[in-house]
């Protein structure tokens, strides 16, 4: 749960400092928050398959104290990918990411 708290807040940071810069001054940013932001991801799938009771739908998920406590503290722009991803760790999916 640790590793999970510092790669959202990381990844809180430089979406913070990706929203004060313009043009190519925010892309280091970018790649950063980009990074922590699906590390971040990676521990919320570990996470979910140490639970012992699953929720079976998003909105269940979305009461979960856990979950509840990201959600109020996400960028909106961000918020659907964070539901998508939810959606996504619930399906089983394996999400691979190139870059």
């Amino acid at each position: 749960m640790t590793k999970m708290n510092e790669y959202f807040d990381t990844a809180m940071e430089a979406w913070s400092m990706m929203q004060k810069t313009e043009g190519d001054e925010g892309a280091e940013w970018a790649e950063r928050f980009e990074r922590y932001f699906y590390e971040f991801i990676s521990e919320l799938k570990f996470w979910w398959t140490e639970l012992d009771e699953k929720p079976v739908t998003v909105e269940e998920v979305e009461e979960l104290p856990i979950i509840q406590n990201f959600a109020q503290r996400i960028p909106g722009p961000v918020y659907i990918t964070f539901i998508t991803e939810l959606e996504d760790i619930m399906d089983g999916f394996d999400t691979s990411r190139f870059d």
